[in-house]
């Protein structure tokens, strides 16, 4: 059974989630704001396999790279205040940043995932993605895997640590403590999981995401295993429903949240609550597109945002914007129709080629009209 509310012209959006359930859904929730007004409020499911515990109005979960924007919008605030640009080189604000090589990577760089960092070489022990001061000890002693600004490829579980580096270097403050101030204490997302007492749903990896992460990463390049194996555990593979992952702050990676929250961001974003208009409008204008050398396929980037390409829209609109997450997870904004999207699952999927999402895409487009 669905619940939530929901207008009833987008009672479709609602049938889809039910529908999900017969594509391998778990446990979800879904939310649509159109024109600043709530249209779906809906979940679904069950937090665990066992089928023990019911997903609530309150259940978060964790949504893995939707955090990836939010990272970024804290460096994008700090350079809309004037506190830096985005041409400066990372290592004005981080000084030790610029050894191996790495002197000339500018903000942009570390924004458009073209800084070369996408992973550490050098073994790190379980239990390091926990440890910021660690991991970004390591990713400053990093010579960069190509020439920054040369090549772009996705930096899957380093781009928090980065952006959220230069950040806390410049205000003094960690990554946690800013999203809040950026998109508001009541807004529901965080960097590791809420302390306010809700519901955790556990995340319930595909079968061959369990076996990369009971496997050695046969079949990986170099740079791909480093990325996703190193430290053990930084991807989540093994590590993502323990106590030590959520109380961590990972933001590429360990972002929880609920699909009302998600779509509240994107809605802020469409009004101009969390970025002025002009800071957006950069941060939307595409400045990355090509070849990425992690994931092998074509990826297309504003400053931190997916933009769409033809075998990965985001709903219907060319001028859309917002971030996948692992499982098939989703946030994005539609300025053309003024819609703002979030969907929250617990179990892992094709990502943006998820079935589930694109139903739900697909019921939501179907009820604008």
């Amino acid at each position: 059974m669905v619940d939530g509310t929901w207008d009833p012209r987008w009672a479709g959006v609602a049938d889809a989630l039910r529908d999900n359930f017969t594509r391998g859904e778990l446990g979800a929730a879904v939310s649509v704001v159109v024109d600043g007004r709530t249209v779906v409020d809906a979940w679904a499911g069950w937090r665990d396999e066992a089928r023990t515990r019911p997903w609530t109005r309150e259940t978060a979960v964790n949504v893995f790279s939707i955090g990836k924007p939010l990272a970024a919008i804290l460096v994008l605030r700090l350079v809309a205040a004037g506190a830096l640009a985005l041409p400066d080189r990372v290592a004005s604000a981080w000084p030790g940043f610029g050894a191996a090589g790495k002197g000339d990577v500018t903000m942009e760089h570390l924004l458009t995932h073209r800084a070369g960092l996408p992973a550490v070489a050098a073994p790190l022990a379980a239990g390091t993605a926990y440890d910021w001061t660690a991991m970004c000890a390591a990713l400053a002693a990093q010579e960069p895997w190509w020439e920054p600004g040369t090549a772009l490829g996705y930096h899957t579980n380093t781009y928090g640590f980065l952006l959220g580096e230069v950040a806390r270097r410049i205000t003094g403050r960690g990554a946690g403590e800013l999203l809040l101030e950026a998109i508001g204490p009541g807004t529901e997302l965080w960097f590791g999981a809420p302390r306010d007492g809700r519901p955790v749903s556990d995340f319930h990896f595909t079968a061959d995401m369990t076996a990369m992460q009971e496997g050695d990463g046969t079949g990986m390049s170099e740079l791909q295993r480093c990325a996703y194996l190193n430290p053990p555990g930084i991807s989540g593979l093994g590590t993502v429903n323990t106590a030590a992952w959520r109380a961590a702050v990972i933001p590429s990676t360990n972002a929880h949240g609920t699909a009302r929250g998600i779509a509240g961001v994107y809605a802020d974003l469409l009004t101009g609550g969390i970025l002025d208009p002009v800071m957006l409008a950069a941060a939307t204008t595409e400045h990355a597109h090509g070849p990425d050398l992690v994931l092998e396929r074509t990826q297309r980037f504003g400053l931190g945002f997916q933009l769409p390409l033809p075998e990965r829209p985001l709903g219907r609109s060319p001028h859309a914007y917002g971030h996948f997450g692992a499982g098939g997870a989703l946030g994005f904004a539609d300025p053309d129709a003024r819609l703002a999207f979030g969907y929250a699952p617990n179990r892992g999927g094709r990502r943006w080629q998820n079935p589930r999402t694109l139903a739900l895409v697909d019921a939501t487009y179907d009820a604008l009209g």
